[in-house]
């Protein structure tokens, strides 16, 4: 069994943040307002075994009012810590209207926002859509890593004398997006932090991806990335593994598996104090997900069950 090394697994701060990412819609497309935040929040940091007191988010923009997405107000009331996602694959224009709503959150909420604010995400998986692999698997629109320096730098100055001036600044992808150093070299030079996706269950077309050999995959695309991260840190911002859904070449999808990879990876990751956003608290809700995968580690209600679907307290 292959672990990765101490090196590798040091955060960058003294307490490392611990929580899920969160969509800014239910399974069905219904917009989530305030109190659906606020529920699924409270739900996670009250969550039986562990508590999740941060949230991911992929948007800064509320969908039906085209406001600052609510999931901000929300955090405030709950005292939960965010880590900002800005949407970078809807053009320039769209592009600019995320950046925006960020300068309206500060203006609008104040410290009371920026303080719970760890990081700013530019975009999510953006380049993996723009990759060979990403255009086979029918992905959608991305962005090229060139353009994603720009949309860095844009925000980097947006947030400069602001109560979000220092916040670090970076982009989430996939694993191998990040390993592909001829064409994202420019952009990991250009973040201040790397956010990785590793989902060892889809990796069934060059490993023998079932249950037992997850752990030692997980770790080995991690210490892939950390060698190429020319000393940036790492977070870890997508993983987990589905309680339902197809077997994915030997990758079977269950509670129990599910929650081995939670105890084998997860527990590693709050051991080593990694900055990690679990995939996820909850995504059957009210019907299950596109293509019947489910992530969840609690289930369907609103607000979710504080009971976890498989024990959480890393004993």
């Amino acid at each position: 069994m292959r672990f990765a090394p101490i090196l590798a697994l040091v955060a960058t701060t003294l307490a490392a943040e611990k929580g899920f990412n969160y969509g800014a819609t239910f399974s069905d497309g219904t917009i989530k307002h305030q109190a659906d935040f606020e529920g699924e929040f409270n739900s996670a940091k009250n969550m039986v075994g562990n508590s999740f007191p941060s949230a991911r988010l992929y948007t800064m923009i509320q969908g039906d009012t085209n406001g600052v997405i609510e999931a901000i107000p929300a955090a405030i009331s709950t005292k939960t810590t965010l880590l900002l996602g800005l949407w970078a694959s809807g053009g320039v224009d769209g592009f600019n209207a995320e950046v925006q709503h960020l300068a309206d959150a500060v203006n609008q909420y104040g410290t009371a926002f920026t303080d719970l604010v760890v990081g700013i995400s530019v975009g999510s998986e953006d380049v993996y859509r723009t990759t060979d692999l990403g255009i086979a698997s029918n992905a959608g629109p991305g962005v090229a890593p060139n353009d994603l320096v720009n949309y860095v730098n844009q925000v980097k100055s947006a947030i400069s004398g602001t109560g979000l001036s220092g916040k670090p600044v970076g982009h989430v992808d996939t694993y191998n997006t990040w390993t592909n150093t001829s064409y994202t070299a420019g952009l990991t030079a250009a973040v201040d932090f790397i956010g990785v996706d590793a989902y060892p269950y889809y990796e069934s077309s060059k490993v023998t991806n079932g249950i037992e050999n997850a752990q030692s995959i997980f770790w080995d695309d991690w210490n892939a990335v950390v060698a190429i991260a020319q000393g940036k840190p790492l977070w870890l911002t997508e993983t987990g593994w589905p309680v339902e859904g197809p077997t994915v070449g030997q990758a079977v999808a269950s509670v129990d598996n599910a929650a081995r990879y939670y105890s084998e990876v997860g527990c590693q990751l709050f051991a080593a104090n990694i900055n990690t956003w679990w995939f996820t608290l909850q995504d059957q809700q009210p019907v299950a997900p596109a293509g019947g995968v489910i992530f969840a580690v609690t289930g369907p209600g609103l607000p979710p069950p504080t009971t976890p679907l498989y024990d959480l307290s890393c004993q």
